[in-house]
């Protein structure tokens, strides 16, 4: 009787030992296969996208690699760079100053409306913040008093010039690329001023500036901005989106593939229109240079124009932040902001 219970028991300890080798069996072919799946689609999806019959996909991966300094690794890898400027080339804005076409003046007279509007953007796949100002003399250059060593965050420019709002603006390269604003690329004019400019005074650069009211976009030199349109406020970066009311990117997604945008722009009354969508997050991975072009049409501006993106995107109103920088640590430090000003300020 004893040695019927010890079998049993030797059978059942052996059944589960083989259960539990058939278990393990089993964990194991499961970990084989989702490490052969990993693999696969890390060695295969890079040549469906790049060599794929994709070109919409291709064209905004190419473009959001190129377009990100730390990045163009990921399509050099793959594109030669006659391939790449081949593909992104296509979706670039065309810009009709470049053509002859001149930027329609536009006559508003003095609005000096307080009215500030805040609206929540949601284009499915991004999420943004889109302000209105009605006033546009309010909105000046403001930038980090620290260039060109480093830069400052939006909040802090604006909070040190009182400004009500602020969103980032310029481009800016960094000593040994370590982020941290750095020296501003192209020019920054203040209250009439040129602060800083990295080029000729009469080579065209991109351009987002304010006379005492009026946005300018296109490319311009600093003479001409000076000189002919009394250009009060302004700095440089690209490319514009609406000219004269007519969108710049007529096909493709603007060659610059999908990111945290911020973006500045004008209504035919004088209301300025500042825009930041947010990316690189659940819920907001970001938005191609077109997808920005359509939210400015829809809001009815006669000009708008692209500003430094990516971990810069940022605006600023009544004390805090209010849109999610890209940056896991927040803030970026940037070389310049728009401001939007109180009554009859400066700024610097």
């Amino acid at each position: 009787m004893r040695k019927l219970k010890l079998r049993r028991k030797q059978n059942i300890q052996n059944e589960v030992t083989q259960d539990t080798y058939k278990k393990k069996g089993v964990i194991k072919h499961i970990l084989l296969f989702l490490i052969f799946e990993i693999v696969f689609t890390c060695v295969s999806l890079p040549i469906l996208i790049f060599y794929g019959p994709f070109e919409n996909v291709k064209a905004t991966i190419t473009g959001m690699s190129w377009n990100t300094s730390t990045h163009q690794f990921i399509a050099k890898l793959f594109l030669s760079d006659i391939a790449i400027n081949r593909i992104i080339s296509k979706s670039f804005a065309i810009d009709p100053l470049d053509s002859g076409e001149v930027i329609q003046k536009l006559k508003f007279g003095v609005n000096h409306d307080e009215k500030i509007e805040i609206y929540n953007i949601d284009g499915g796949s991004f999420e943004g913040k889109l302000m209105l100002v009605h006033d546009p003399s309010r909105i000046k250059v403001g930038y980090s008093k620290n260039f060109p060593k480093s830069g400052e965050t939006t909040s802090s420019i604006a909070k040190r010039n009182g400004a009500v709002a602020a969103i980032n603006a310029g481009g800016f390269t960094d000593f040994g690329w370590t982020g941290t604003g750095g020296a501003p690329m192209g020019f920054i004019i203040h209250d009439g001023s040129v602060v800083v400019n990295r080029k000729s005074e009469k080579v065209k650069q991109d351009t987002a500036a304010f006379t005492d009211q009026m946005l300018i976009v296109g490319k311009h030199s600093v003479k001409q901005l000076i000189d002919e349109y009394g250009v009060k406020e302004g700095v440089s970066f690209g490319p514009p989106l609406i000219v004269n009311g007519e969108r710049t990117i007529r096909r493709g997604d603007g060659g610059w593939g999908i990111a945290p945008r911020t973006a500045i722009g004008q209504r035919s009354d004088g209301t300025v229109i500042l825009l930041v969508i947010d990316g690189r997050r659940a819920g907001s991975f970001g938005a191609s240079l077109r997808d920005v072009q359509e939210i400015f049409m829809k809001y009815a501006a006669k000009n708008a124009v692209n500003l430094d993106g990516g971990s810069s995107t940022t605006m600023y109103f009544n004390g805090k932040v209010i849109n999610v920088p890209a940056d896991a640590l927040g803030e970026r430090a940037v070389a310049s902001v728009f401001m939007v000003v109180p009554e009859k300020a400066g700024g610097k």
